[in-house]
């Protein structure tokens, strides 16, 4: 077994440095009508409609443009290979000007490849004539407002996470036995590139799955270990000698974790459902995270333990004999003040999840850039003049060979909101590209009415064959996914409930893990948008403005995994107490004794993935920010406010009925009943003494 996966290891570190090279961005949404328009105009002109670049022309104080002169410039960028042009030098059309008429903007389409910058060629052509140039674009300004050379890098990124986690982890055992997660967490990272480099070869993969598998790879395969290691470690303590440690460990730990694993596993798998393939990669590159580091803790793990444990566990200096005195005090109060414990927990989620009635989704608005430099001067001027941010997220609507090209233009045009709507020459095939210019930029569903609009007044015109471009990407979005979005979390729900249900043989205790993950996941999702949606801390921790909306593929990602990772913390909690019930009978020591084992780890296995997620929040891209602090405020409050307040003192206040599972659902489900009892109600100074057996 480990000769297996030294195999594995490094067959995937060289994996590692193929695997960015094969990994792309497609936002398309087949079958719906944005997609399928951006495929016709990519064979109609071999252009991008949802990518206009936007070179901005100003005259010096004084003087206004010349329209000659403007026409020179977009000659220049006609040469380049592939470029189609509207601007006011072909047009004379004044609504390309300012108020004032000193500056102009002229819109550039290149091939969804793109070519050349446009910088150099507006440059020249720009500068003898004394004008100023600045070429500005939505996908510069928001997408990619920062440069992906800078920062980090994913290896710096593992690293400084795994420094984190080590400090966490000598803590936790103080041994050297604290650098055995991270081998562990090594080997399931590696050889999970070397399975994204299989995948690569049959399918697109999103480049986030780096980020995705470096460090959420880091967290989960640390956590898995560091609940076996630590009841290996406890087994040892209370006697068990050699390999009985390690099976007693798998036995109890590793079902554990098989079930957490699971669980997971089947969150991700509604990503995979999803028929888009930016989210579909995601969802089959997240789906080997949790698997093949579920597959190397069962395997791996217990081989290393029972060839080296024992040598690497020194010096012992902290032993693992008796539950944690402080959280066996916690866990206490909380019993003895159960009530107030529920509440105050679940008014503090309350207040987290209220900003979540304002989530926007769709892509992050142009405030969202720096407050400063040549892009956001310019934009500014742009709208001192006159000219809304809308000519950063045209709208390009394809009409048909034999259609009246001009006629949708004219409709286009009267549609509030709309500044301009203006004809590319036809193509080769007869088709024409409509380019409609909003006033303002259609980045979210609050700003994309005018998408809507113009597609409700032209879309029984003869010809009409689709509208395309940033806004309609959006509504794709929100048909295929969102709308969809509800039912999926149903289903997931829905599994989970039942694979919990095999796991703990009880009813209540799977579905107060349901809804208190859905809660948990929810009071993250509010936290986010009040933060980085709204700005409420974005710009002074980051130096972000709010974004004014959540890019339209994290929601989905972010649920996915902050349902998966947090469920594995209610396993780990419930599964312990699930056993101590069944040695004692008594839910007051089950509650004690099992978050008084676990409660240290779950503690730090949050902390763990917190310093993970804070070293991916280091990378430069806004979306990845985000992912990581939604992800890493989330695992913090589930560990703290769920599971170490409300989880103890709902299961203390449901008493017996949390063990109850009826003998015709255990049936059906293939497991042994647990029928309704008196609970045991042992003593303060029995629970102390009750001493577990050896579980094996």
């Amino acid at each position: 077994m480990v000769g297996f996966w030294i195999v594995a290891m490094l067959a995937g570190g060289v994996a590692a440095a193929r695997v960015p090279d094969r990994l792309s961005a497609d936002f398309s949404v087949p079958g719906q009508e944005g997609s399928d328009t951006q495929a016709g105009l990519a064979r109609a002109y071999g252009i991008d409609g949802g990518a206009a670049s936007v070179p901005v022309l100003t005259a010096p104080d004084g003087r206004r443009l010349e329209r000659a002169e403007v026409a020179g410039v977009a000659a220049a960028i006609r040469a380049l290979p592939g470029r189609q042009v509207l601007d006011y030098g072909s047009t004379g059309d004044q609504r390309f000007l300012t108020d004032d008429g000193r500056s102009t903007f002229l819109l550039v389409f290149a091939p969804p490849a793109q070519g050349p910058s446009l910088a150099p060629t507006v440059t020249a052509a720009a500068l003898p004539r004394g004008l100023d140039a600045t070429v500005i674009s939505y996908q510069q300004l928001v997408a990619g407002d920062a440069d992906p050379d800078e920062g980090a890098g994913v290896l710096a990124e593992t690293l400084i996470g795994a420094a984190g986690a080590l400090i966490v982890l000598l803590f936790v055992f103080a041994s050297f036995l604290a650098f055995v997660p991270l081998l562990i967490a090594a080997v399931s990272i590696l050889s999970t590139f070397l399975a994204v480099l299989v995948l690569t070869t049959v399918t697109e993969v999103s480049g986030v799955v780096q980020f995705l598998i470096a460090l959420i790879g880091l967290g989960v395969a640390i956590d898995y270990s560091l609940l076996v290691v630590s009841r290996w470690r406890e087994e040892r303590a209370r006697g068990g000698s050699g390999d009985d440690a390690v099976v007693t460990a798998m036995v109890t730990a590793g079902r554990a974790v098989l079930a957490s694993g699971i669980t997971v596993a089947v969150s991700l798998v509604a990503l995979v459902a999803v028929n888009v393939p930016l989210v579909r990669s995601m969802g089959l590159g997240g789906l080997l995270i949790p698997l093949i580091s579920t597959l190397v803790v069962l395997t791996l793990l217990p081989a290393l333990l029972s060839l080296a444990g024992p040598r690497v566990d020194w010096p012992r200096l902290r032993k693992e004999k008796h539950a944690s005195a402080a959280w066996l005090a916690w866990t206490r109060g909380v019993i003895r003040y159960r009530w107030i414990a529920a509440g105050s927990a679940v008014a503090a989620l309350t207040i987290a999840i209220v900003p979540l009635s304002g989530l926007q989704i769709g892509s992050s608005g142009s405030g969202s850039l720096a407050s400063s430099g040549a892009a956001h001067d310019t934009l500014a001027s742009l709208r001192a003049g006159g000219v809304g941010n809308g000519v950063l997220t045209p709208v390009t609507l394809l009409v048909a060979p034999g259609g009246d090209a001009q006629a949708l233009a004219d409709a286009a045009g009267s549609v509030d909101g709309v500044r301009m709507a203006i004809r590319l020459e036809p193509a080769a095939s007869g088709a024409t590209a409509v380019v409609v210019v909003p006033d303002h930029e259609t980045v979210d569903n609050t700003s994309v009415a005018v998408v809507t609009a113009v597609r409700e007044v032209t879309g029984d015109l003869p010809g009409y064959a689709g509208v395309t471009g940033p806004g309609a990407q959006v509504i794709d979005f929100q048909r295929a996914v969102y709308d969809k979005l509800p039912y999926v979390i149903a289903l997931i729900a829905l599994v989970v409930f039942v694979l919990l249900v095999r796991a703990f043989r009880s009813l209540l205790l799977p579905l107060k893990a349901v809804v208190l993950n859905l809660a948990s996941v929810a009071a993250a999702f509010g936290i986010a948008t009040w933060f980085w949606q709204d700005g409420n801390g974005s710009q002074a921790v980051f130096g972000i403005a709010g974004t004014g909306a959540m890019t339209f593929w994290l929601p989905v990602l972010i649920f996915a995994f902050l349902f998966g990772l947090s469920m594995d913390y209610e396993v780990f909690i419930l599964d312990r107490m699930r056993e101590e019930y069944e040695r004692t009978g008594s839910t007051a020591y089950a509650v004690e004794h099992g978050l008084g084992r676990t409660g240290r780890l779950v503690t730090s296995a949050a902390l763990i993935l917190f310093f993970a997620f804070a070293a991916l929040g280091s990378a430069p891209q806004t979306d990845i920010k985000i992912l990581a602090t939604a992800l890493g405020v989330g695992i913090l409050l589930d560990a703290t406010v769920v599971r170490a307040l409300l989880v103890p003192a709902m299961v203390s206040l449901l008493g017996t009925y949390n063990w109850w599972l009826p003998a015709g659902i255990a049936r059906i489900l293939r497991v042994e009943p647990s029928p309704l009892k008196p609970d045991v109600e042992l003593p303060a100074t029995a629970r102390r003494l009750v001493r577990p057996q050896n579980a094996h």
